[in-house]
């Protein structure tokens, strides 16, 4: 994908661990769920008003 593996995965979930702590972990798992379900929410409808708008200028 992003060429990041396993070990850099892990790397980064320690330094995120260290960072914010254990007890915070779940609420920010909650917030980020949250903002990628309204983002994937967002580009559906924007993709679905394309779609019935229609072409914006007629072509010449």
């Amino acid at each position: 994908m992003f060429g990041i593996g396993m070990p850099e995965l892990i790397i980064i979930l320690v330094i995120i661990l260290i960072i914010f702590g254990a007890a915070k972990l779940p609420e920010i798992g909650k917030s980020l769920g949250r903002s990628i379900k309204e983002f994937k929410k967002a580009a559906k409808d924007d993709e679905n008003k394309k779609d019935t708008k229609g072409p914006d200028s007629p072509k010449r």
